[in-house]
């Protein structure tokens, strides 16, 4: 299976748009700085999400872009499905000609699991991530609080 760089990008930007709410309209700038990732790409990626709504973008001084919808209402196959990018577990085509015209002997388990991966990915919404993302951020700050403040046995000793 291929899952290229459009489709993570595309759900990596979305999700650092849905992290900072607060700063009003998101530059596409400030999010290839955080990221990593191309400007002009962002570009592509953003006109491609925002002509299905999934962005909206604010013109003038301090403009950018903002969730189209609420973060529970994004789906990360939706996200997929707007940049075009296709989850295709098969190694030859959806039209089932794998072989020279002739359907490969496990074309369709493929396919099957192909439309599941879909389907698992239509279940996950932005704030599902944005949870995620947070529990994870506070597990890191907690393990890092509590080896800020353990003293080593040995030092308790001398």
């Amino acid at each position: 299976m291929r899952l290229t760089t459009k489709g993570r990008y595309a759900v990596t930007a979305m999700l650092d748009l849905a992290l900072h709410p607060e700063q009003g309209p998101v530059s596409l700038a400030d999010i290839s700085q955080r990221q990593g990732i191309s400007l002009s790409y962002l570009e592509q990626l953003f006109s491609k999400l925002r002509r299905v709504s999934l962005v909206k973008s604010v013109r003038g001084p301090g403009g950018g872009y903002q969730l189209g919808r609420s973060i529970d209402d994004i789906f990360v196959a939706q996200i997929m499905d707007a940049v075009n990018e296709v989850i295709d577990a098969t190694g030859c085509k959806k039209s089932a000609d794998c072989k020279n015209g002739v359907t490969c002997l496990t074309h369709y388990l493929w396919c099957d699991l192909s439309d599941q991966i879909h389907g698992f990915l239509s279940k996950i919404s932005l704030g599902d991530l944005m949870r995620q993302h947070d529990e994870q951020n506070n597990k890191t700050e907690q393990r890092i609080d509590s080896q800020l403040f353990t003293i080593p046995t040995s030092e308790m000793i001398g």
